[in-house]
């Protein structure tokens, strides 16, 4: 716990954005030029702990019965804002990866909100245009360790629920503690990629992260 605590200390002194080249070996990114980088703390066969430096986003929410046609619907706002909806008229680079913000309480029956948010590339991480949709807003989240699980496949409803409640019970059971409030899910592909796609939940770390019981290189 003490090495974890001096590495979590030394990445808070350093920490800035870190969004490099998709080649890089901490990156999942296949279809984008940047990619958000991060630094491992520690893996296990159930989850991983991660580090990543704050970071800029552009951010929108939308409010459905059903998360995939909200994400649906965000999505096109966010895509409007980087093909040139924006108060510079210029077209922004897709990066990756996309973040869905998903509360853990969600009302029976009742529509839920759903975040939905782009990161911002290198070159527009401090003078990005502000949105031309007032719906759609730029925002900073800080630096943040994670718990992540990763799953292939499709990132739909159902199956993001199946991973979430994964790490949850794998986090449980250690007794670490984390954000209650919400969880991101995280994507990488673009919905023309078929094949070899990489999906994760993240929970953040609430404290000092717990590394798995079957912690390996």
């Amino acid at each position: 716990i003490c090495i974890v605590g001096a590495v979590v200390l030394l990445f808070s002194i350093t920490a800035e954005a870190r969004i490099g080249n998709s080649t890089e070996p901490t990156s999942y990114c296949t279809e984008t030029e940047e990619c958000l980088l991060f630094d491992l703390i520690c893996n296990g066969t159930e989850y991983e702990v991660r580090h990543y430096e704050a970071a800029k986003w552009v951010t929108t929410e939308e409010k459905s019965m059903f998360k995939d046609v909200a994400i649906m619907k965000a999505f096109k706002k966010l895509f409007n804002y980087i093909t040139g909806e924006n108060e510079a008229g210029v077209k922004i680079p897709m990066t990756a990866p996309v973040l869905i913000k998903v509360k853990e309480e969600m009302p029976f029956l009742e529509p839920a909100v759903y975040g939905l948010s782009f990161l911002l590339p290198s070159a527009y991480q401090d003078n990005a245009p502000k949105p031309t949709d007032s719906t759609v807003h730029l925002e900073e989240m800080t630096d943040m360790d994670v718990y992540v699980i990763s799953y292939g496949g499709w990132m739909v409803g159902p199956v993001s629920t199946i991973y979430a409640d994964l790490l949850k019970k794998a986090l449980d059971n250690v007794k670490a503690t984390y954000n209650t409030d919400y969880h991101y899910d995280v994507g990488y592909n673009s919905p023309m990629k078929l094949l070899n796609r990489h999906n994760e939940v993240w929970y953040v770390v609430s404290g000092a992260p717990v590394c798995p019981p079957d912690e390996h290189p």
